[in-house]
Formats: structure tokens, sequence, C-alpha cells
């Protein structure tokens, strides 16, 4: 989903809105959006048009992709206050940006409060025995445990997806203390963070998105760890011990030259994302630099890693 504001910018977190959904095509998308928002609206995200159906078209910011795309045929959630006039604001919105008037649905979202209501939906996830993925708002379920205190956030990667569970457990189970980690993709910082809770001796983080710099960043803050993240461009030459890539197949296919060569010798590899009618390619290509191990599965989702050869 592409958004500008957030709920988080509601003025109440106890009222009822108007929740105005609006199908419009791929080129009138985004400048829609961003009118809705300067006529009124609270917030206001695109979402494919399609979604949840066989027609879904599947939209992935990772590295040597794209940077700016949207579903051809999209759907605009904007959220109005229970007050306002949603019409005049399409209305307005439709002249500021030189299209004819969308057709539009309204529904109305009862009263409650969205911060509990959001907040409810993310309980603590345990990664192992020892390791767990906790909101600020809740209490430890085990406090001599490792806690990764995150909460979802704009940025990919708050622990509930089965690629993060297959990197964190491959951490969990294999980083030895004092290794150099570079996590590239790394979204919320998670990967990062959990390596430098476990005992890494530095934590480095890549991602081609500001965002997700900005919420690792925080992330690591409030975990209170040392950790550096970078864009691509900027980041330092160097090696790693350990190299995580919790991306997508097509990045990966693009990139492995690159994360090859930023792993030492003997040190290991860490690739998620991948799905597991996609092992045998992925294998195929890593096993140029890497002599790989067993693939750990969970949910249809693979995790490959391996150790790097001498060049």
């Amino acid at each position: 989903m592409l958004e500008c504001g957030g709920l988080n910018s509601l003025p109440n977190t106890i009222m009822s809105y108007q929740q105005a959904n609006i199908p419009l095509p791929e080129s009138l998308a985004e400048a829609y959006s961003d009118a809705l928002m300067e006529h009124g609206a609270l917030s206001s995200a695109i979402e494919d048009a399609f979604a949840g159906t066989d027609d879904e078209q599947p939209i992935f910011g990772e590295p040597d992709m794209p940077l700016h795309q949207v579903w051809q045929q999209s759907r605009i959630i904007a959220l109005f206050d229970d007050k306002a006039d949603v019409q005049a604001a399409l209305e307005a919105a439709a002249k500021a940006t030189g299209i004819a008037m969308p057709e539009y649905t309204v529904e109305i979202l009862a009263e409650q409060d969205w911060v509990r209501l959001t907040q409810s939906q993310f309980d603590p996830i345990q990664i192992s025995e020892r390791l767990w993925i906790t909101p600020t708002w809740h209490e430890a379920p085990d406090e001599t445990a490792i806690n990764l205190r995150l909460d979802p956030g704009l940025a990919f990667g708050t622990g509930s997806h089965p690629t993060t569970h297959l990197c964190l457990q491959w951490l969990d189970r294999n980083l030895q203390r004092g290794e150099s980690v570079l996590d590239y993709g790394c979204g919320s910082g998670i990967l990062t963070i959990a390596a430098l809770k476990l005992g890494a001796g530095s934590g480095t983080g890549v991602d081609i998105d500001p965002q997700a710099i900005k919420s690792s960043c925080d992330n690591a803050a409030q975990n209170e760890v040392q950790a550096a993240f970078y864009l691509p461009e900027q980041l330092p030459a160097g090696q790693y011990d350990v190299v995580v890539a919790n991306i997508l197949a097509n990045p990966l296919r693009m990139l492995g030259e690159m994360l090859a060569g930023r792993t030492k010798t003997g040190g290991r590899i860490v690739l998620s994302g991948i799905l597991a009618e996609q092992v045998e390619e992925m294998s195929a290509i890593y096993a140029q630099w890497f002599e790989l191990s067993p693939v750990q599965l969970e949910q249809g989702w693979a995790c490959l890693s391996g150790v790097r050869k001498a060049v």
C-alpha cells in the first residue's frame, strides 16, 4: 500500500469516520490521492483494485527494481471525519487534477478507539526459547528473554512474516559472538537489531528507502543498540562475517555477485524472501560463491544459507 498521511495524524482516537472508495487507473491515482489530502482527507491510500484475487498485481520496492510503481487498476481509500462533505472534497480534487469526477462509494466506520484497535492486532511474537518480538505497549512475556521492542510502522519487517522468522531463527542458532553482520534490505532494522542483541560485534543495515533508514535508526535507539544504516550508495567498502538479505527473489538474482563480494571467505550468507518453488533456481545461482546448507522452509517460504568459498 502506498500511503500519505495516516491514522496517527488523526485529531482524536475515539470517533467515527467516513471512508471513500474510489477506483481509478494507474495514470490518475497518485495525483488524485495527493489532491484529496489537500482538500480535506485525513489520510489517503492507494491499493490494488484486485487485491486478494487471482488478478492481484505484486509491487515490491526492492533494490534494482523500479522505485515508483502503482497498480494498473488502483483503488484509493480516503478517510474523512464524520462531518466532512465528502462529495465536495472529491469534486475539488477532481477539478484540481483536471479529471472527470470519479465514481465512488462511502461507508461509515463506526466509532471506536483506533489506537487500541490497531495495537490489539499486534501481540508479542516468540521466535525461539530466548528470542521475542514485543511491541512497546505490551509487557514482555518473558523478562529473562531477549526482547526486540518493535512497533508496526511504515517500513517492512515487524517480525510477523515467515521470511523474517526464518532469518531470526538462523541468527539465533548460528550467529557467533563478536561477528560483523550486514543486513541488506533492512526495512525496520529488525535483523540488524536482533543480531546485535544476540551478540554481534557490529550491525550494519542497508535499504533503498530513506524511510526505512529512519525507522531502523529509531528502532535501534529504542532497543539501545549501536547500529549503522545506509542507503546502498553510501555503504562503506568492506566485508562481513554474516550477510543477511531478506528481500525477494528478483533482486536476489541480480545482487548475487555483490552480496558474495561483501561476504568474507569462510563467512556466511542468509537469504530469504524466496518461495519454495524458487529454491532450485536460487541455489544454482548462489552455489557459484557459497557451499550451501539444507534449505529451511516455513509456510511456503524458504531460507537459504551457505559458507563463502575461497576466492
